[in-house]
């Protein structure tokens, strides 16, 4: 409408123009250049309009490209991800779960739950990059890993565990630790050994020692090869001096250890696959295992049980 209107006060103008220059009256020369000047506007009206809109396809198109080479760069370093992890041996249809769950959690869940998921993600991720250096942490004690672990267990599980350690086969968390052990050793054939290090004044504490009888022969029942030291070691063992914390060797390729701290409560895991660490870890446990007191009596029974 407004190319026609345009066109229509061009043509007047020109009409105008062309009667005050021609006083000769030839009113069809007039109407014919008006005519003629106003298809000239309209045309040039559509030329513009035409170099404008082909102006927006072209910055469009340019866009599109733009967000289409975007997209296929993130394609492009999604799939070679994929395809790192197919090399490494990793599980690339788990990482499509995971993001596919997020998105899905992502739209739907609520805010406290994206939190929830965007927090699990975040640690996750810390501790597999801290994996790349063979080594992370935990600030409490991390039963998952523990369970986990063993059950990623192929071969064998030796463990240390000291004083700080024993009150855990009260718990309830000890219950699903045993299940894991008991398992590896009936469907993947583990051998585990477990090295319990006592004090020397539990040693001659006769209560002591029936409660740790009981503990002992409990780990030997499912199938645990089951040792004891009092510490501290006579003079002139090998190794001469022994830290009492909390080890579990995995498969002789990696570790856990729980530090305690001064008040014996454990407060730091570190899992540590440096292959220095871990064979040094391997040496001191089957030296200890080698001068380790094996029980061999079932527990006497408490004071007032009935024959």
């Amino acid at each position: 409408m407004l190319k026609i209107l345009v066109t229509v006060v061009v043509s007047t103008g020109a009409y105008l123009f062309t009667n005050l220059l021609n006083q000769s009256g030839d009113e069809l020369w007039q109407i014919a250049v008006s005519v003629v000047i106003g298809g000239c506007a309209l045309i040039v009206q559509y030329m513009i309009d035409f170099e404008q809109r082909l102006g927006t396809v072209e910055t469009g198109h340019r866009e599109r490209s733009r967000e289409l080479g975007v997209q296929f760069t993130q394609l492009s370093e999604a799939a070679g991800l994929l395809s790192e992890l197919d090399e490494a041996g990793m599980s690339t249809s788990d990482a499509r779960r995971l993001i596919k769950s997020l998105s899905r959690v992502g739209q739907q869940g609520p805010e406290i739950v994206k939190a929830f998921a965007r927090s699990e993600v975040e640690s996750l991720a810390s501790v597999v990059t801290d994996l790349t250096g063979m080594t992370a942490h935990w600030p409490r004690d991390n039963n998952e890993w523990l369970i986990r672990l063993t059950e990623c267990a192929r071969r064998t599980i030796d463990a240390t565990s000291s004083s700080v350690d024993q009150p855990f086969w009260n718990t309830d968390s000890a219950g699903p630790y045993l299940d894991a052990q008991a398992e590896a050793m009936r469907a993947r054939g583990v051998t585990i050994r477990r090295l319990f290090m006592i004090k020397e004044e539990e040693r001659t504490n006769p209560d002591f020692m029936r409660r740790f009888t009981r503990l002992c022969q409990a780990q030997r029942d499912v199938g645990i090869s089951v040792r004891f030291l009092s510490l501290p070691l006579p003079e002139g063992s090998s190794p001469r001096s022994v830290v009492a914390r909390d080890v579990v060797i995995f498969d002789s390729e990696l570790y856990l250890e729980f530090e305690p701290d001064r008040q014996e409560g454990n407060v730091q895991t570190r899992l540590d696959a440096d292959g220095r660490r871990v064979d040094g870890q391997v040496r001191t446990f089957n030296a200890l295992w080698a001068t380790a007191t094996e029980l061999t009596s079932r527990p006497a029974p408490s004071p007032g049980a009935s024959e």
